[in-house]
């Protein structure tokens, strides 16, 4: 296979890893707060103190991805095209 098609493949599976950190980021932080929000103290629940950062890296490790993805595709098919 040729070096584009390599880069594209991989480009589409940091798409499609960067798609599945987003939405284990966001149904992680939403079942975090729903379980808050049951309690009867629901302080923590209202102002988010103190901060969990594991639903948030989640989320900024699936943009990562999906920006690495993209890159690597526009780059693989700039090569496909004029490669």
């Amino acid at each position: 296979m040729a070096q584009a098609d390599w880069l594209m493949m991989l480009g589409g599976l940091f798409l499609v890893i960067g798609i599945a950190l987003l939405i284990g980021g966001r149904s992680e932080e939403k079942g975090y707060y729903n379980a808050v929000s049951r309690r009867t103290d629901v302080r923590e629940f209202m102002v988010h103190e103190p901060e969990r950062p594991e639903p948030g890296a989640l989320k900024v490790g699936g943009w990562i991805a999906l920006a690495v993805g993209l890159a690597m595709l526009v780059i693989g098919g700039a090569f496909w095209l004029w490669g």
